[in-house]
């Protein structure tokens, strides 16, 4: 579904129309974006309230394609995460609107919120390429199509999800029932801040709990805006609170707040492990880590050659490369392993970089200064270490974060580039003969989030996705997503599951109830 909405920014001149493998939702034409998109929501959202920082510090948004500074924006702290844990509770307290409220209804909020952001979708789109420097055609075809989705799939969960009755011995009347957990921390990331937000949201809302998130300091923008469209939904105050501010100030408050039940995070293993650890040492609250990854894409020498060069393009280059899931060890056969080489170097060498708003351009910028640098550094140690640089490698542009499009080649198992995670539009390619050696070597990772094989041959491809230690394996596709499939990681790329029915699970309490009864009939 991913590659299907990307390609159209290759195709896209103006606006265009979707043919049939799209949604309904994404079939019309793609409005023109505004560059300039007005600012609204700049401060922190408590109670369904606007508030400046308690401390009354900002810190700048900055547009990645330029540079510039877009505005400033409230910095949150513990003050003020300890303002909204107390709306939070007040907003969850026993006989309150939120607890009382019908599960139906809280379905009916949800439906009512995708509504408002499918009304709102142009300009949420234009914001977030502002912020985050990603394609305007991939926010308005891909990001917003999945958030509409995402939260509509929750809503339909809002009263389906219960517990059950239980025969037990005796004359007894024995049922569960699924409680929420309470006030839920949550953590969201920069790469796709309208989606992880809806991820975040849909499952704590539709089981009736109540929010206090941060969102990333280099992408606060399109997040908050959404602060304001809860409340016109009718949520009701202190059920969502959105906090912008730094991982060491008001993430690690959220992570070791004694009034926080649960806490989920979509982000870096090295601040997971922070988070888990602020959760113990504090109330022992429940933990979702959504971490890191060095997903391998295994091509077999038997896979269809064009389709395998496309999407392996795409399982690395999508979004700049900044996905936790990307495709970022390519593992080819041996015997199509210079045709594959060779094909995957002209495919990343005609990719558009340039400017986000313009429907040619494919790459934006990377997210920040720091990614930029770290991406750069990445590729100046694979050129040290021996890998062979086909392409790329350098900025892409005078201003702003641009990267070009990268491939090495000759890369082994033990070098940097084929072991950390990159998390950018940096291609390597590594050459298998085996299966068995193959499923080894990509299992031989502190990662295990995602990984992919292409074969035509169907014993292949489950031999090889049943050895793969991942979360998701994708066969003969890359970044599939939809609301319906749980999304997670082994290892130390998380635990616990978002999407689906699965991702329900980490958002409740099951309760046993026990009624003695003067007698028990079957």
């Amino acid at each position: 579904m991913l590659r299907a909405a990307v390609r159209v920014s290759r195709l896209c001149r103006g606006p265009v129309r979707l043919g049939a493998p799209f949604s309904a939702a994404a079939a019309s034409p793609i409005p023109a974006p505004n560059p300039r998109p007005d600012i609204a929501c700049n401060k922190i959202f408590i109670n369904n309230e606007w508030h400046d920082a308690v401390s009354k510090k900002t810190f700048p948004s900055i547009n990645p394609a330029t540079g510039e500074v877009i505005c400033q924006v409230a910095e949150g702290d513990k003050a003020d995460v300890d303002k909204a844990v107390e709306a939070a509770r007040a907003a969850f307290r026993l006989g309150s609107p939120w607890r009382r409220m019908d599960a139906s209804h809280r379905g009916k909020l949800l439906n009512r919120l995708a509504d408002l952001i499918e009304r709102d979708r142009a300009y949420l789109a234009a914001l977030e390429t502002l912020d985050n420097g990603k394609p305007y055609s991939v926010s308005y075809l891909v990001d917003l199509d999945m958030v509409i989705k995402c939260l509509r799939y929750f809503a339909g969960w809002s009263d389906k999800f219960h517990g059950k009755t239980i025969p037990l011995d005796g004359d007894f009347f024995c049922y569960t029932r699924h409680e929420p957990v309470g006030v839920c921390g949550q953590i969201i990331p920069w790469n796709f801040p309208l989606l992880m937000q809806a991820w975040k949201l849909g499952p704590a809302l539709a089981t009736g709990n109540v929010v206090v998130m941060k969102v990333a300091e280099q992408t606060p923008l399109s997040a908050l805006y959404v602060a304001n469209l809860i409340k016109e939904a009718g949520f009701p105050p202190g059920v969502v609170n959105i906090i912008p501010g730094y991982g060491p100030t008001a993430g690690a408050a959220i992570s070791s707040h004694m009034d926080v039940d649960k806490v989920a995070f979509t982000g870096s293993t090295e601040v997971g492990h922070l988070i888990q650890k602020a959760a113990a040492e504090s109330n022992l609250k429940r933990v979702t880590l959504e971490l890191g990854g060095k997903s391998p894409n295994i091509i077999m020498s038997d896979a269809d050659m064009d389709w395998a060069v496309d999407q392996a393009h795409f399982a690395l280059f999508f979004n700049q490369g900044q996905c936790c899931c990307a495709g970022s060890r390519t593992y080819v056969q041996e015997d199509i392993y210079h045709e594959f080489v060779e094909r995957s170097v002209e495919k990343a060498k005609s990719r558009v970089v340039g400017n986000p708003f313009d429907f040619k351009t494919e790459q934006g910028p990377q997210v920040d200064e720091e990614q930029f640098k770290k991406i750069l550094g990445y590729i100046s140690t694979g050129k040290r270490e021996g890998a062979k640089l086909l392409c790329g490698g350098n900025p892409a542009a005078d201003r702003g974060y641009f990267i070009q499009p990268t491939v090495f080649g000759d890369v082994q198992d033990n070098m940097t580039i084929a072991r950390e995670e990159i998390f950018g539009p940096v291609m390597q390619i590594l050459k298998f003969k085996t299966i068995e050696e193959v499923i080894e070597r990509a299992n031989d990772s502190k990662y295990g989030l995602a990984a992919a094989v292409f074969t035509k041959d169907l014993d292949k491809a489950n031999y090889v996705s049943q050895g793969l230690r991942a979360g998701t394996v994708w066969i003969n596709c890359y970044d599939v997503f939809g609301a319906q499939a749980p999304f997670g990681g082994y290892k130390a790329s998380g635990n616990g599951r978002e999407l689906g029915e699965y991702g329900l699970e980490a958002y409740v309490e099951v309760k046993n109830v026990t009624i003695k009864i003067p007698q028990k009939n079957s």
